[in-house]
């Protein structure tokens, strides 16, 4: 009862596929009849953006919005945590009070 059991990997019951040979292969390099001159490459042009004053005005009211929903929610996050802290202070000082009346009445 007290003596472990190990289990025993049974033997695999499918069909079994015997493992890939991989051969190697020859390696042929290509030597040019001519130097080709190394030229460095050119940067693309990047696509310069232009912004409109219908897009500037987009983008600050965009800018705008999301700064006052955030601070929304900061602020009410801020209230939620106040309001918690006072009312558990508010209870810690009832129960204190009701701990001390009960001890002078006995």
């Amino acid at each position: 009862m007290f003596k472990p059991k190990v289990p025993t990997m049974p033997q695999p019951t499918g069909l079994i596929t015997p493992p890939a040979v991989v051969e190697p292969t020859a390696v042929l390099q290509h030597t040019p009849q001519s130097p080709t001159p190394l030229v460095a490459p050119t940067a693309a042009p990047r696509p310069t953006v232009q912004l409109t004053p219908g897009s500037v005005l987009a983008l600050v009211g965009g800018g705008a919005a999301v700064v006052l929903v955030v601070g929304a929610v900061l602020v009410s996050m801020l209230l939620a945590v106040a309001i918690t802290g006072a009312s558990v202070a508010i209870c810690a000082l009832v129960i204190r009070s009701l701990i001390a009346s009960d001890n002078q009445h006995r």
